[in-house]
């Protein structure tokens, strides 16, 4: 008996100890960090009582046409499709690593013919079996389920990104629709711009040829008309090319796309209000995605340092087969039963920095996650902050566009009707036709800005969104 013997145990045992220990260093993952400093409230929506948007918040704005639209958008959005195929994409992936955790089984059946020749005499062997093998690979450091956990996440990212899709469509939709209505409220203007200043033109014809008025004031006026005019063609075009991002966006073409409203009148603007900033971070779909990301990171991490450990796999098989055991040593002939067992423990000693390259690279995405998760709650933050402001100042200057409009009216009314009958002059006139008609112009492009800025408020208060079932557990 070897008097060494115990020595080399306890030093092997304690060898062994220090590499547990190590190896369990080596694979565990700090917890992730990802807290953001919120503040208490929104600056721009204190004392405004809470009021977040419903899932179907478009429908407050009392528009048939719009509903019809947007839920036209929701089923035939070409990129809400590509978006649905990923999250199919996403899901088979999360399947397939999941497999990973559990035992693979095959059945296999073989046959195999030997015949041979020497020496003036011949033999003939025929070989089959028929077996079942499993092979499992006992995850004692996490790698696999890390791996399954990082694919869920995806999944959940997946999810979450066609819905923050969605509700971008939405808003892309409802702002589109509005900026086709504000055109056309436009052109509106500017046709009865020109027709206002064509009747000016006739009272100054009129004046001219009685010798009332100059020959200055007949080419001003002309010119006038010829200016307004020009404003035509330019809202045509622009009319014609939102109204075909309109048909893009709900998947039509725009040949046949026809839009019926012709105003922004009788649109009702949605009351909505935020509550607390903390109540975004669950509320808005693009912050779940980038949670998602990082979470998925995370979990990359985490595999990424279980492949630097030992993996150990059990295999075992059974079945039928002819010779029932075909060794090197030992054969034993006939048909019969067979089984095997084996075990393989197996560590990279060298790979040339391979796995751990992997390691660094999935924690440098990490962190870059982490930084698109931060960087995504602040541009949440900001997002409401500036749709607030946006309504706060166009609410200060609501009053001023409706005095603006009515006393630019009542001006050219009177300059008109004093030219008319002599007491005044054509520059007062021509002035004030001017101004009316920038009022009202600004007016239009006002009320589109309101009805904006509650869309831009809907969006960045998340559109009613709630998380999708199926969402991987935090």
């Amino acid at each position: 008996m070897n008097p060494r013997l115990p020595t080399v145990e306890r030093t092997v045992q304690a060898r062994f100890a220090v590499l547990a220990m190590l190896c369990c260093q080596a694979c565990s993952t700090p917890p992730l960090e990802s807290a953001v400093s919120l503040p208490e409230h929104f600056e721009q929506g204190q004392g405004a009582a809470v009021l977040w948007p419903a899932a179907d918040w478009y429908r407050t704005f009392s528009s048939p046409e719009l509903n019809a639209l947007i839920e036209l958008a929701r089923q035939n959005n070409l990129d809400l499709a590509a978006a649905q195929a990923r999250i199919r994409q996403a899901d088979a992936r999360a399947r397939a690593a999941g497999a990973a955790i559990l035992p693979q089984v095959d059945a296999g059946a073989n046959v195999a013919g030997f015949n041979g020749r020497s020496h003036g005499a011949s033999a003939h062997e025929t070989d089959w079996s028929v077996l079942l093998s499993a092979a499992y690979e006992v995850d004692f450091w996490g790698r696999n389920s890390a791996a399954a956990s990082a694919t869920r996440y995806s999944a959940v990212a997946a999810r979450s990104d066609r819905d923050a899709l969605a509700l971008t469509t939405t808003a892309g939709v409802a702002n589109t629709y509005f900026q086709v209505l504000s055109l056309r409220e436009r052109l509106s203007l500017a046709q009865a711009n020109v027709r206002s200043a064509r009747e000016v033109l006739e009272i100054i014809q009129a004046r001219f040829d009685a010798g009332a008025a100059t020959a200055v004031e007949l080419a001003a006026q002309r010119a006038a008309v010829a200016n307004a005019e020009l404003t035509i063609a330019p809202l045509q075009q622009q009319e014609m090319e939102t109204l075909g991002a309109l048909a893009l966006l709900v998947g039509r073409a725009p040949e046949s796309f026809v839009i019926e409203a012709r105003q922004l009148d009788g649109l009702i603007e949605p009351d909505v209000a935020p509550g607390l900033p903390v109540d975004l971070l669950t509320r808005r779909p693009d912050l779940a995605v980038a949670e998602a990301n990082l979470q998925s990171a995370h979990a990359d991490l985490a595999a990424a340092r279980a492949a630097l450990l030992p993996a150990l796999t059990l295999t075992a098989g059974g079945g039928v087969q002819n010779p029932a055991v075909q060794a090197a040593v030992i054969t034993l002939t006939g048909t019969g039963p067979a089984v095997t067992v084996g075990a393989s423990l197996l560590q990279s000693i060298f790979d040339g920095g391979r796995r751990r390259a992997q390691r660094d690279e999935a924690q440098g995405r990490e962190m870059e996650l982490l930084a698109n998760y931060r960087g995504a709650i602040l541009g949440a933050l900001l997002d409401v902050e500036a749709a607030l402001s946006a309504i706060q100042h166009l609410d200060s200057q609501r009053s001023a566009q409706l005095e603006n409009v009515s006393q630019s009216g009542r001006a050219f009314e009177g300059a008109r009707l004093r030219y008319v009958a002599g007491s005044g002059d054509y520059l007062s006139v021509l002035e004030a036709q001017r101004s009316l008609y920038s009022a009202r112009e600004q007016m239009s492009q006002y009320k589109l800005a309101r009805l904006q800025a509650s869309v831009s408020l809907c969006k960045a208060l998340g559109g009613g969104w709630a998380a999708s079932d199926g969402r991987a557990s935090r």
